[in-house]
């Protein structure tokens, strides 16, 4: 269990979400890729941590999730499991499956949900697609692994999508949302991630589907809401699609932080007295010139 360092806090489960569903209470989740980061929002008092897919992006410089590896998946969320465990302990942890991690079989996919549950301290994995994974979804199931869906715009096929557009906006694309939804929780997911599609049609999935509905982009609607968390502290100057409301203004933070460190180690004022040590016994070791005439300062020229 969790180290606690105040009032003992139940982790949450999967059951938890069915009954604040149930009970139209909302659930709050957001992304983090590290153990501070992990720590931080758990504290908030987020619901579910998600270790997304989206950390290619976000933290190793990609301009998609396509390259992101079954191996930095484990590694970032073993990372954020240690943060969550030093601290309140109370969200839920989900990790994505990344790309070619699942696509290839239901076997190959098993056995990879399994490593990011043993070695990256999941409690549950995330996977895109509708009623053509349905049988992945139900085999990781059966293995013990919780798996939460993600339907709409699904970052994974965006050279399918034709890019990152809003998806279901016509009757035939909707219906076919609406039936992926059904599949998807037919074959035991025990949540899904609807991202930008019309708030009309995610309104009328949450109300169809009986498992928690995760919104990003598709309006208030839902059981609950996910954002990046990069994209709600304001991290990134360049990038705040439509569905984005900026929560805070880190990066401008960070920015005249480390403005503010510069200009004063450049002016000699930090570390400044009470940053620095001392030695009040102190003997201090005074060089002499050798016989052969070097100087006493090491590297000096002679």
């Amino acid at each position: 269990m969790s180290k606690q360092t105040g009032p003992a806090l139940r982790r949450l489960s999967i059951n938890d979400f069915q009954r604040m569903k149930q009970a139209g209470e909302k659930i709050a989740m957001v992304t983090a890729y590290d153990a501070t980061m992990a720590r931080l929002v758990d504290a908030a008092g987020v619901d579910v941590v998600l270790v997304g897919d989206s950390v290619g992006m976000t933290q190793l410089g990609h301009d998609s999730t396509l390259p992101v590896t079954l191996e930095q998946m484990i590694h970032h969320c073993a990372a954020v499991r240690r943060g969550l465990d030093r601290g309140a302990g109370r969200a839920h942890l989900v990790c994505d499956m990344p790309f070619g991690s699942y696509q290839a079989g239901a076997d190959e996919a098993v056995k990879n949900a399994m490593r990011l549950v043993a070695e990256g301290g999941a409690e549950a994995v995330k996977l895109e697609g509708g009623a053509d994974y349905a049988d992945v979804v139900r085999r990781i199931v059966r293995a013990g692994v919780p798996v939460m869906g993600h339907l709409g715009l699904t970052p994974q096929s965006v050279h399918k999508l034709g890019g990152y557009v809003v998806q279901g906006k016509d009757q035939d694309k909707a219906e076919r949302l609406l039936a992926d939804a059904r599949a998807v929780a037919h074959a035991g997911a025990y949540a899904l991630v609807l991202e930008c599609i019309p708030a009309e049609l995610a309104r009328f999935i949450t109300g169809k589907i009986g498992i928690p509905i995760i919104g990003i982009g598709a309006g208030v609607h839902c059981d609950g809401q996910v954002l990046v968390v990069n994209d709600l502290l304001g991290l990134d100057d360049g990038f705040q699609p439509k569905f984005v409301k900026r929560f805070g203004e880190v990066g401008k933070a960070i920015h005249e932080a480390v403005h503010s460190y510069v200009s004063e180690v450049r002016q000699s004022h930090f570390p400044a007295e009470e940053q620095s040590f001392h030695g009040q016994n102190l003997r201090l070791l005074q060089l002499v010139e050798s016989d052969a005439g070097e100087s006493s300062v090491i590297g000096a020229p002679v």
